[in-house]
């Protein structure tokens, strides 16, 4: 099998370096503070053998998606939809959660199971929370945009580098730059260190 070509960029965002991956389909890997050498591992663990590349068409569309990015990672609204992903490698019940959930407009939420309801699998809110969990391209695929059933914040970061609590703190920041206000379920306090932009 001859080597994926992979494109790579580091954007400044409000939380750290956002580091971008793309092949000649989309962008394939998203996430905040991450090292280029995990990035490339986590791709090579997917997609098999990976080149990287400065040029050609992988860099091509990372060069295309990098401005819609910026206004992003800057807190403005971006139709993530026009942002071109590859989830070749990803399960279908995946690519189908992402998909719907990257449809999810900007100031506007949903809850797993209403993502479940869209995808038709009306019983399956819970592994649609397992599907987000995976998701490989944080903020493009915007599943800080998914809440409970009763309206909370539910969880985000999936077995992410930080830990929980300010995984939800990114996931309250996300959505009040959007303008929405979600509460944490009882027992749950916002840190202020992670409430910017």
């Amino acid at each position: 099998m001859p080597p994926v070509e992979v494109a790579l960029l580091t954007l400044p965002g409000p939380w750290g370096p956002y580091l971008v991956a793309a092949t000649e389909r989309g962008v394939v890997a998203a996430d905040w503070a991450v090292t280029e050498e995990a990035v490339v591992a986590g791709l090579r663990r997917r997609l098999g053998p990976v080149e990287l590349t400065q040029d050609g068409a992988a860099a091509e569309v990372l060069a295309a998606a990098a401005p819609r990015l910026q206004a992003m990672l800057d807190g403005k609204p971006v139709r993530a939809k026009t942002i071109p992903i590859d989830l070749a490698d990803r399960p279908r019940f995946d690519q189908a959660v992402l998909g719907a959930v990257q449809a999810i407009g900007w100031g506007e939420t949903a809850s797993y199971g209403a993502i479940a309801r869209r995808i038709g699998a009306p019983r399956a809110s819970r592994a649609v929370g397992g599907a987000l969990g995976r998701n490989p391209i944080s903020l493009v695929i915007p599943c800080h945009r998914v809440i409970a059933a009763d309206g909370t914040i539910g969880g985000y970061g999936g077995d992410g580098w930080i830990d929980r609590d300010h995984q939800l703190a990114r996931k309250d920041a996300l959505l009040r730059r959007e303008g929405v206000t979600v509460e944490r379920r009882p027992g749950e306090e916002r840190r202020g260190e992670e409430r910017r932009g």
